[in-house]
């Protein structure tokens, strides 16, 4: 995973959600699993099985949450607002509207209302190093191909 810049706030949320999954969320499910096992049959045992999905989505949240505060930068990441880049704020006409979001990550985000998207998205890929006035298009998934004209940047500042 490459570095990622997070605020000091933004680590302590993650580290706590982390330590919180790394104990009451890991032994509330498994009493969970425990319950729907003693239910008998875990061949047509939906309770058993949710279980174990909820298990798993557990244990994929702690991966990702250890190496991604493992890899983490904490602080102020200096941002330069002249050009797109991660924890930045753009303003562009994206198919004809006028859209602002954050591209960055929506663990850096936090709880803003902005809409949020990866640099390594589509969009994000089409746009990181452009600067106001500047155009590019990228292909959605759909397969069309999209127009975006950058209007203005600004750092986020979380």
């Amino acid at each position: 995973m490459a570095p990622m810049w997070l605020t000091q706030e933004a680590f302590d949320r993650l580290a706590l959600e982390l330590e919180t999954l790394s104990t009451t969320g890991r032994a509330e499910i498994v009493k969970r699993i425990e319950l729907a096992r003693s239910e008998g049959d875990l061949k047509e045992n939906g309770g058993y099985h949710a279980a174990k999905d909820e298990q798993g989505k557990i244990e994929a949240r702690i991966r990702e949450l250890i190496d991604m505060l493992k890899h983490a930068h904490v602080g102020s990441e200096p941002v330069d607002a002249s050009r797109v880049a991660s924890g930045t704020i753009v303003t562009a006409h994206i198919h004809g509207d006028e859209e602002k979001f954050l591209l960055g990550s929506r663990e850096v985000a936090g709880d803003t209302d902005l809409d949020v998207y990866s640099e390594n998205s589509p969009l994000g890929q089409a746009i990181v190093g452009l600067a106001p006035g500047d155009t590019a298009t990228f292909t959605a998934p759909s397969g069309a191909e999209i127009a975006v004209e950058i209007i203005s940047i600004e750092p986020f500042l979380g």
